[in-house]
């Protein structure tokens, strides 16, 4: 698959929070090379360099070239440890300057959205406008868990 294709497949549904209906693309390029996206089908595009797998129950098959970093984190009302959340977004810049990342978790709203904001705001980046940012790139639809967005509000620098 080419990255020209990988916005062409499509996830949608209705997520549990807000009852928020989506139709999102399977992949969405966010800035540079961070992609944010729901979780791979059979195997992993060869163009993403690095992965960071947040719905790890979903099996798929990488490719020989490809760094994967595999966390478990739930979608729900609870948050994950702080601890867990700043290790992964900086894993995430980190990667990002190396080369094509994607961060995915099962539809790529939630956990992936919390994951990527919290990387750009550790780069910088107002946790409005990170959010906004990834609204804009990928669906209204991100960070519909209310508790993730006003978590990641209250981490600005």
């Amino acid at each position: 698959m080419k990255l020209a294709d990988l916005t062409s497949h499509h996830i949608e549904g209705i997520a549990l929070h807000g009852d928020t209906p989506f139709k999102v693309p399977l992949f969405s390029h966010i800035e540079g090379n961070l992609w944010s996206g729901g979780c791979p089908v059979g195997e992993a595009p060869e163009e993403f360099e690095y992965i960071v797998n947040l719905y790890p129950w979903e099996p798929y098959d990488i490719q020989s070239h490809q760094v994967v970093t595999k966390a478990q984190l739930f979608d729900s009302s609870d948050m994950p440890k702080e601890e867990q959340l700043y290790s992964l977004a900086a894993c995430v810049n980190a990667y990002k300057h190396r080369g094509v990342t994607l961060v995915h978790c099962q539809a790529g709203l939630n956990r992936s959205g919390l994951v990527a904001a919290l990387a750009l705001i550790e780069s910088g980046m107002k946790a409005v406008e990170a959010i906004a940012l990834l609204r804009a790139k990928r669906s209204p639809a991100v960070l519909c868990n209310r508790v993730f967005e006003e978590w990641l509000l209250t981490r600005d620098k």
